[in-house]
């Protein structure tokens, strides 16, 4: 049993390896030549060359954006009159942030104060008139609103609200019609921490004019960071005077695709524009536009508080940054192989189970690839030692 237990130990040190069958078929041959120059021109091609699995990445992308606007625009219109428009009037909010509006029409209601009007008709709340009384009895929630009586010269309800109240129809044709020559400028600065690499999409240049005088264009200045609001709407398929009038939203991006094993000045921002607010195919034009209402407040030498109510209409800019970078690490790399040599591996399977299976010479190849080898219980198991008495 020692003697036994003694060669099972030093088989351990013996170096094995695989009996390999020659089969000259040609077919099977030429199949596993292919799979392994596919095998071979996917790892390189695409996992190295495309893909660049040799790479560590990193697509958390930390990011910070200032805009800022320039233009001035004149309107006149019958309740406000003449009025310039600074950036500081038709940009909201103000200070310059990554969502953004611009006024390009409104609809002002100038000098209303805290008093009792009667409401407009076309914008009534639920009420029901009392018959042969001068009294309104209406719905619970707008007890602050509505005092109960009626006024016979509107056939509408006493308020108690700002008045006069809001009125007027939307401009056809937008007020601020030279928006589109606005400017808009986009500072954006990323940094990729794993890597501890950052980057700004103002890109160095000795020019020292060349920020006031460049505009974005895909195939002139590609990586000047000041926009036309003409031209990015334009860039999305839709005109100026389609967005201008009712409002509506739009998207601009900011894509960093960054190979850190290359030098820094080949990382640099590509950008897209797309409007958001529209939904392909849709009939519901519901959907689409954007507005709300703002009040600037005043006081008359009395001390009454006054106001002047804006429904503005305009165009919201969102500045969506994304991102990933990638640069060399032996551990991905040595997955990526593995990986190509577990596929090959495969070829091998499969061209095996042709010639044992699949070929009119099957069971040949079988006999030749496999050995057969009858070992009896007794050469197992040693005799035992004979004692004589």
């Amino acid at each position: 049993m020692a003697q036994t237990w003694g060669n099972f130990l030093f088989s351990l040190l013996d170096y094995k390896t695989e009996k390999f069958v020659i089969a000259k078929n040609k077919k099977v041959g030429v199949l596993f030549r292919l799979f392994q120059l596919g095998v071979i021109g996917y790892l390189i091609g695409w996992v190295f060359l495309w893909k660049k699995g040799y790479q560590e990445t990193e697509e958390v992308i930390q990011s910070s954006v200032i805009t800022k606007l320039k233009g001035v625009d004149f309107t006149n219109s019958s309740q406000s009159g003449l009025q310039l428009w600074g950036a500081e009037d038709y940009v909201i909010p103000p200070q310059g942030d990554r969502v953004f509006f611009i006024v390009t029409n409104y609809v002002v209601t100038p000098n209303q104060k805290l008093g009792y009007c009667p409401e407009v008709r076309d914008r009534l709340l639920f009420y029901f008139v009392i018959p042969n009384t001068n009294y309104a009895t209406k719905n619970m929630r707008h007890l602050l609103e509505r005092t109960g009586r009626c006024i016979n010269d509107t056939g509408t309800c006493e308020i108690h609200a700002w008045c006069p109240v809001e009125h007027g129809q939307t401009p056809s044709e937008p007020m601020l019609a030279k928006a589109e020559n606005f400017t808009i400028y986009v500072k954006n600065f990323i940094k990729f921490p794993k890597f501890a690499f950052s980057k700004s999409n103002v890109l160095p240049t000795t020019n020292s004019t060349y920020l006031k005088m460049c505009r974005y264009d895909k195939d002139h200045h590609p990586y000047c960071p000041i926009f036309l609001v003409g031209d990015v709407i334009n860039w999305t398929g839709y005109s100026f005077q389609d967005l201008a009038t009712k409002g509506g939203s739009i998207g601009v991006g900011i894509e960093w695709n960054c190979d850190l094993d290359k030098d820094e000045s080949q990382c640099n921002p590509e950008y897209s524009f797309t409007r958001l607010d529209s939904v392909k195919n849709s009939q519901n034009s519901a959907i689409s536009g954007y507005n709300f209402r703002f009040a600037r407040y005043y006081n008359d030498v009395a001390g009454q508080t006054y106001r002047n109510l804006f429904k503005v209409y305009g165009i919201r800019f969102d500045i969506l940054v994304n991102g990933k970078a990638g640069r060399f690490s032996i551990i991905p790399t040595v997955i990526s192989i593995g990986s190509g040599l577990a596929l090959m591996g495969a070829g091998v399977f499969v061209c095996d189970m042709i010639l044992l299976y699949m070929m009119s010479k099957s069971s040949f190849y079988r006999e030749t690839k496999f050995e057969t080898v009858r070992v009896s219980l007794q050469t197992l198991i040693p005799a035992a030692p004979q004692t004589f008495m």
